[in-house]
Protein backbone atom coordinates (compact mmCIF):
# COMPACT_ATOMS: atom_id res chain seq x y z
CA UNK A 1 0.00 0.00 0.00
CA UNK A 2 1.48 3.36 -1.05
CA UNK A 3 0.71 6.45 1.07
CA UNK A 4 1.60 10.12 0.64
CA UNK A 5 2.18 12.06 3.88
CA UNK A 6 1.89 15.85 3.54
CA UNK A 7 3.38 17.54 6.60
CA UNK A 8 5.46 20.73 6.82
CA UNK A 9 7.01 19.95 10.22
CA UNK A 10 10.01 17.65 9.53
CA UNK A 11 9.99 15.83 12.88
CA UNK A 12 6.28 15.07 12.67
CA UNK A 13 6.61 14.00 9.04
CA UNK A 14 9.39 11.58 9.96
CA UNK A 15 7.42 10.25 12.93
CA UNK A 16 4.41 9.51 10.73
CA UNK A 17 6.59 8.03 7.98
CA UNK A 18 8.29 5.63 10.42
CA UNK A 19 5.01 4.69 12.05
CA UNK A 20 3.29 3.84 8.78
CA UNK A 21 6.36 2.03 7.46
CA UNK A 22 6.22 -0.19 10.55
CA UNK A 23 2.73 -1.17 9.39
CA UNK A 24 4.15 -2.31 6.02
CA UNK A 25 3.11 0.77 4.09
CA UNK A 26 5.31 2.43 1.47
CA UNK A 27 5.47 6.12 2.35
CA UNK A 28 6.41 9.24 0.39
CA UNK A 29 6.59 12.64 2.11
CA UNK A 30 5.69 16.09 0.76
CA UNK A 31 6.60 19.16 2.82
CA UNK A 32 3.92 21.51 1.44
CA UNK A 33 0.80 21.68 -0.69
CA UNK A 34 2.58 22.43 -3.95
CA UNK A 35 4.82 19.38 -3.60
CA UNK A 36 1.77 17.31 -2.69
CA UNK A 37 0.01 18.39 -5.89
CA UNK A 38 3.02 17.41 -7.96
CA UNK A 39 3.51 14.04 -6.28
CA UNK A 40 -0.16 13.07 -6.26
CA UNK A 41 -0.47 14.11 -9.89
CA UNK A 42 2.38 11.85 -10.99
CA UNK A 43 1.93 8.82 -8.69
CA UNK A 44 -1.17 6.83 -7.81
CA UNK A 45 -1.52 6.69 -4.01
CA UNK A 46 -3.80 4.36 -2.09
CA UNK A 47 -4.27 7.16 0.46
CA UNK A 48 -3.04 10.67 1.26
CA UNK A 49 -2.52 11.76 4.87
CA UNK A 50 -2.37 15.55 5.06
CA UNK A 51 -1.90 18.12 7.79
CA UNK A 52 -4.45 20.95 7.70
CA UNK A 53 -2.27 23.68 9.20
CA UNK A 54 0.49 24.26 6.65
CA UNK A 55 1.96 27.65 5.67
CA UNK A 56 0.91 28.98 2.29
CA UNK A 57 -1.48 26.41 0.87
CA UNK A 58 -3.39 24.75 3.71
CA UNK A 59 -4.36 21.11 3.70
CA UNK A 60 -7.95 22.08 2.93
CA UNK A 61 -6.84 24.22 -0.04
CA UNK A 62 -4.56 21.42 -1.24
CA UNK A 63 -7.36 18.88 -1.03
CA UNK A 64 -9.63 21.18 -3.04
CA UNK A 65 -6.92 21.58 -5.70
CA UNK A 66 -6.37 17.83 -5.90
CA UNK A 67 -10.04 17.28 -6.64
CA UNK A 68 -10.03 20.09 -9.21
CA UNK A 69 -7.08 18.35 -10.87
CA UNK A 70 -9.06 15.05 -10.95
CA UNK A 71 -6.84 13.36 -8.36
CA UNK A 72 -9.19 11.11 -6.41
CA UNK A 73 -6.90 9.25 -4.03
CA UNK A 74 -8.63 9.11 -0.62
CA UNK A 75 -7.55 11.99 1.64
CA UNK A 76 -7.37 11.88 5.43
CA UNK A 77 -6.81 15.28 7.06
CA UNK A 78 -4.83 15.67 10.29
CA UNK A 79 -5.20 18.69 12.53
CA UNK A 80 -4.63 19.78 16.10
CA UNK A 81 -7.98 21.58 16.01
CA UNK A 82 -11.26 19.73 16.42
CA UNK A 83 -13.78 22.48 15.71
CA UNK A 84 -16.84 21.40 13.76
CA UNK A 85 -16.27 24.19 11.21
CA UNK A 86 -12.81 22.79 10.39
CA UNK A 87 -14.21 19.30 9.85
CA UNK A 88 -16.98 20.59 7.62
CA UNK A 89 -14.56 22.72 5.57
CA UNK A 90 -12.26 19.76 5.04
CA UNK A 91 -15.03 17.39 4.00
CA UNK A 92 -16.56 20.02 1.73
CA UNK A 93 -13.16 20.42 0.06
CA UNK A 94 -13.20 16.74 -0.90
CA UNK A 95 -11.51 15.04 2.04
CA UNK A 96 -12.71 11.55 2.93
CA UNK A 97 -11.87 11.41 6.63
CA UNK A 98 -10.61 13.54 9.49
CA UNK A 99 -8.37 12.70 12.47
CA UNK A 100 -7.44 15.05 15.30
CA UNK A 101 -3.92 15.23 16.75
CA UNK A 102 -2.69 13.63 18.90
CA UNK A 103 -3.70 10.30 17.46
CA UNK A 104 -2.88 6.63 18.01
CA UNK A 105 -1.12 4.88 15.11
CA UNK A 106 -3.41 1.83 15.20
CA UNK A 107 -6.38 4.14 14.58
CA UNK A 108 -4.55 6.05 11.84
CA UNK A 109 -3.56 2.87 10.00
CA UNK A 110 -7.06 1.39 10.38
CA UNK A 111 -8.55 4.53 8.85
CA UNK A 112 -6.03 4.45 5.99
CA UNK A 113 -6.83 0.81 5.22
CA UNK A 114 -10.55 1.58 5.29
CA UNK A 115 -10.09 4.51 2.91
CA UNK A 116 -7.93 2.46 0.56
CA UNK A 117 -10.55 -0.28 0.39
CA UNK A 118 -13.29 2.11 -0.67
CA UNK A 119 -11.05 4.60 -2.45
CA UNK A 120 -10.72 5.74 -6.05
CA UNK A 121 -9.89 2.16 -7.03
CA UNK A 122 -11.88 -0.28 -4.90
CA UNK A 123 -9.74 -2.72 -2.95
CA UNK A 124 -11.05 -6.01 -1.56
CA UNK A 125 -10.47 -6.71 2.11
CA UNK A 126 -9.04 -10.14 1.30
CA UNK A 127 -7.30 -11.08 -1.96
CA UNK A 128 -7.35 -14.68 -3.14
CA UNK A 129 -5.70 -16.23 -6.18
CA UNK A 130 -6.33 -19.96 -6.16
CA UNK A 131 -5.40 -21.12 -2.65
CA UNK A 132 -3.08 -18.14 -2.07
CA UNK A 133 -4.64 -15.59 0.29
CA UNK A 134 -3.52 -12.11 1.37
CA UNK A 135 -5.38 -10.26 4.11
CA UNK A 136 -4.35 -6.55 4.17
CA UNK A 137 -6.12 -5.87 7.47
CA UNK A 138 -4.26 -8.65 9.27
CA UNK A 139 -1.05 -8.24 7.22
CA UNK A 140 -1.12 -11.99 6.68
CA UNK A 141 -0.37 -14.30 3.76
CA UNK A 142 -1.18 -17.99 3.55
CA UNK A 143 -1.44 -20.77 1.02
CA UNK A 144 -4.16 -23.17 2.03
CA UNK A 145 -3.78 -23.60 5.79
CA UNK A 146 -0.08 -22.66 5.86
CA UNK A 147 0.93 -19.18 7.04
CA UNK A 148 3.74 -17.55 5.02
CA UNK A 149 6.09 -15.02 6.62
CA UNK A 150 7.10 -12.21 4.24
CA UNK A 151 9.27 -9.14 4.63
CA UNK A 152 7.70 -5.70 4.11
CA UNK A 153 9.04 -5.46 0.54
CA UNK A 154 7.96 -8.99 -0.36
CA UNK A 155 4.49 -8.28 1.06
CA UNK A 156 4.16 -5.03 -0.92
CA UNK A 157 5.18 -6.76 -4.16
CA UNK A 158 2.76 -9.63 -3.59
CA UNK A 159 -0.04 -7.18 -2.81
CA UNK A 160 0.60 -5.38 -6.12
CA UNK A 161 0.61 -8.66 -8.05
CA UNK A 162 -2.49 -10.08 -6.36
CA UNK A 163 -4.52 -6.87 -6.59
CA UNK A 164 -4.01 -6.99 -10.37
CA UNK A 165 -3.91 -10.75 -10.85
CA UNK A 166 -3.81 -11.82 -14.47
CA UNK A 167 -2.22 -8.54 -15.59
CA UNK A 168 1.41 -8.18 -16.64
CA UNK A 169 3.13 -5.64 -14.38
CA UNK A 170 6.41 -4.16 -15.59
CA UNK A 171 9.39 -3.73 -13.28
CA UNK A 172 8.85 0.00 -12.85
CA UNK A 173 5.25 -0.52 -11.66
CA UNK A 174 6.39 -3.17 -9.19
CA UNK A 175 9.23 -0.94 -8.02
CA UNK A 176 6.78 1.89 -7.37
CA UNK A 177 4.65 -0.42 -5.24
CA UNK A 178 7.36 -1.08 -2.65
CA UNK A 179 10.24 1.38 -2.93
CA UNK A 180 10.28 5.14 -2.44
CA UNK A 181 11.49 7.21 -5.37
CA UNK A 182 14.83 8.05 -3.72
CA UNK A 183 15.90 4.41 -4.02
CA UNK A 184 18.98 4.39 -6.26
CA UNK A 185 19.92 0.77 -6.95
CA UNK A 186 17.10 -0.08 -9.35
CA UNK A 187 18.94 -2.45 -11.71
CA UNK A 188 17.70 -5.90 -10.73
CA UNK A 189 16.06 -5.47 -7.33
CA UNK A 190 12.64 -6.56 -8.63
CA UNK A 191 14.06 -9.75 -10.13
CA UNK A 192 15.80 -10.52 -6.83
CA UNK A 193 12.65 -10.01 -4.77
CA UNK A 194 10.50 -11.97 -7.20
CA UNK A 195 12.96 -14.79 -6.59
CA UNK A 196 12.50 -14.40 -2.84
CA UNK A 197 8.71 -14.53 -3.26
CA UNK A 198 8.88 -17.67 -5.39
CA UNK A 199 10.97 -19.36 -2.72
CA UNK A 200 8.29 -18.65 -0.13
CA UNK A 201 4.90 -18.81 -1.88
CA UNK A 202 5.59 -21.34 -4.65
CA UNK A 203 8.54 -23.67 -4.16
CA UNK A 204 7.49 -25.22 -0.81
CA UNK A 205 4.08 -26.01 -2.31
CA UNK A 206 5.27 -27.40 -5.64
CA UNK A 207 3.46 -24.73 -7.63
CA UNK A 208 4.24 -21.84 -9.97
CA UNK A 209 2.03 -18.79 -9.57
CA UNK A 210 4.38 -15.93 -10.57
CA UNK A 211 4.98 -16.02 -14.31
CA UNK A 212 7.83 -14.27 -16.12
CA UNK A 213 6.65 -12.54 -19.29
CA UNK A 214 9.82 -11.96 -21.27
CA UNK A 215 10.45 -8.35 -22.14
CA UNK A 216 7.37 -7.20 -20.25
CA UNK A 217 7.47 -8.08 -16.56
CA UNK A 218 5.67 -10.46 -14.22
CA UNK A 219 2.14 -11.80 -13.86
CA UNK A 220 0.49 -13.62 -10.99
CA UNK A 221 -1.61 -16.66 -11.78
CA UNK A 222 -3.57 -15.67 -14.84
CA UNK A 223 -4.70 -19.30 -14.98
CA UNK A 224 -5.92 -19.36 -11.37
CA UNK A 225 -9.30 -18.36 -10.03
CA UNK A 226 -9.37 -14.94 -8.36
CA UNK A 227 -11.69 -14.23 -5.45
CA UNK A 228 -12.03 -10.93 -3.57
CA UNK A 229 -13.90 -11.10 -0.30
CA UNK A 230 -14.89 -7.74 1.22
Amino acid sequence: MRVLVVEDEPRMAELIRRGLTAYRMTVDVASDGQEALWRAGSTRYDAIVMDVMMPGMTGIDTCRRLREDDVWSPVLLLTARDAIDDRVAGLDAGADDYLTKPFAFPELTARIRALARRGSTARPAVLRVGDLELDPAAHSVRRGDVDIDLSAKEYALLYALMSRAGEVLDRYTLLESAWTEDYENRSNVIDVYIGYLRQKIDKPFGTTSIETVRGAGYRLGSHAAVDATP
